[in-house]
Parts: C-alpha cells; structure tokens; sequence
C-alpha cells in the first residue's frame, strides 16, 4: 500500500451510512458564523452522487418557497454533522436531472415497497 492511500484511509468519514440517488436525507451541516458555531439541516433528494474515495461529493436539492435550492456536499467533510437517510427512493437513473423542470411536487417511488 502506498502513502497516498495510506492519507486517504484517514481521511474517510466512518458515520455516512450508505445512501443512493433518489433517497431523501437530512444532512446536518456545522456553519461557523464569528465565533459560533451552530447546526443547520437541510433536508432534499440526493440528485447525484460523483466521484469516489475521498473526493466523493452528492448533490441535495429541494424546493424552498417554490425556489429550487441544490446544494453539493463532500461526503467526507469535516462540516457535515450528520447525514440521516429519511426515505429511500427507487430511481432508474444516476443523475436527476429532470426534476430541475419539476414544479411543486413529484413522486419517487419507495424502495422496499412495491
């Protein structure tokens, strides 16, 4: 094993639970503001995921007053809290992209259930 794998072993988050494209999750994110620090949750459908190893990231997005916000997240950020999956969709892409056109609400079908 060389040294760079060695560093990467370390750098891996060991409390991400396993996710896929479609769930819905809530990722607490640690925010700094002055000398505080506080946590804010922010809670969507995982849109895509990129990436491996270390430099794994996905992308959350969800609807705030009828505005679509995403947002990118490294998975092995010291700034995530937590990362809790609340529903686990079923999905036959690897990138969401067409809920970028979705106004109000759409239906992702639950894994598990048929």
């Amino acid at each position: 094993m060389n040294i760079i794998d060695k560093i990467n072993r370390k750098q891996i988050n060991p409390n991400i639970p396993e996710f896929r494209v479609g769930d819905t999750v809530r990722v607490d994110v640690k925010i700094i503001e002055g000398n505080k620090e506080r946590i804010q949750a922010f809670e969507g459908i995982v849109v895509s995921k990129k990436g491996g190893s270390v430099s794994e990231t996905f992308t959350v997005r969800k609807e705030s007053n009828g505005v679509g916000v995403e947002r990118v997240f490294p998975v092995n950020s010291p700034k995530i809290a937590e990362l809790k999956v609340l529903r686990k969709g079923k999905v036959r892409r690897a990138k969401l992209n067409f809920l970028k056109d979705m106004r109000g609400t759409y239906r992702i079908k639950e894994r598990g259930a048929k």
